[in-house]
């Protein structure tokens, strides 16, 4: 079975948000280094797309989300199928109730 990885706007939009304040307020080096780990960490799932924790916070939610934790950040996403859905990268740092926001 082979498993896609599909990012929404949403993650996406996080993803440059994430790099732009690093490259502001360290370095581009350290953006880019940051955002790369956790790509990376995202491309586990391909492997085990059961390997996150169900998110508590969005037990409401119609879809099954999960999440991986990657330094200061959740990415939470879905699996249906053979599809991989990363709805957001979620900074722990927040408070919780913003990962409801997510209109997914």
């Amino acid at each position: 079975m082979e498993v896609k990885i599909l990012w929404t706007d949403f993650a996406l939009y996080q993803l440059e948000d994430i790099y732009d304040y690093y490259k502001y307020k360290a370095s581009p080096t350290v953006a880019k280094k940051l955002v790369k780990a956790i790509v990376n960490e995202s491309l586990l799932l391909e492997l085990n797309p059961f390997l996150g924790a169900k998110e508590p916070l969005l037990a409401d939610k119609p879809f099954d989300y999960r999440y991986l934790v990657i330094k200061n950040y959740k990415i939470i996403y879905r699996f249906t199928q053979n599809l991989i859905v990363v709805v957001s990268v979620f900074d722990c740092r927040q408070n919780p109730e913003k990962i409801h926001r997510l209109n997914d």
